[in-house]
């Protein structure tokens, strides 16, 4: 490739890793029922936690952190997986009826809008 041509695409690849780090500072915050319209997008998802459960029996030990209302009648959940569990204490103290913000990409789990929240700075309690 010729010296120009190299410089070209460095600079359409520094344009393109510039537009998804600004799409992703500018991550919108929506209302735990928003979220399912935002499925795919980077947000910040904010809702009081209704319920909590640790599910140590289960395969990945996950924590969820149901926004809105409590399981099984959940509108958002905030999945912590227990390889990550330990960063954050005991999620279901910190966290139970406490209103909170989830910083992340959402997605879908039976027809459900979640989150994955691998670090204690991806939660901030209000």
């Amino acid at each position: 490739m010729r010296p120009r041509h190299l410089s070209i695409a460095l600079a359409v690849w520094l344009a393109a890793c510039a537009s998804l780090y600004a799409r992703d500072a500018k991550a919108q915050t929506l209302t735990a029922e928003q979220a399912r319209d935002h499925v795919g997008e980077t947000a910040n998802v904010c809702g009081r936690v209704a319920s909590v459960h640790y599910a140590d029996k289960i395969r990945g030990r996950p924590t969820f952190l149901n926004l809105g209302r409590p399981y099984p009648h959940e509108i958002f959940t905030a999945v912590i997986w227990g390889t990550d569990r330990a960063k954050f204490g005991e999620p279901e103290k910190l966290y139970h009826h406490r209103r909170i913000c989830v910083k992340g990409f959402i997605s879908v789990y039976r027809s459900q809008p979640d989150m994955t929240v691998r670090t204690p700075s991806q939660i901030t309690a209000k």
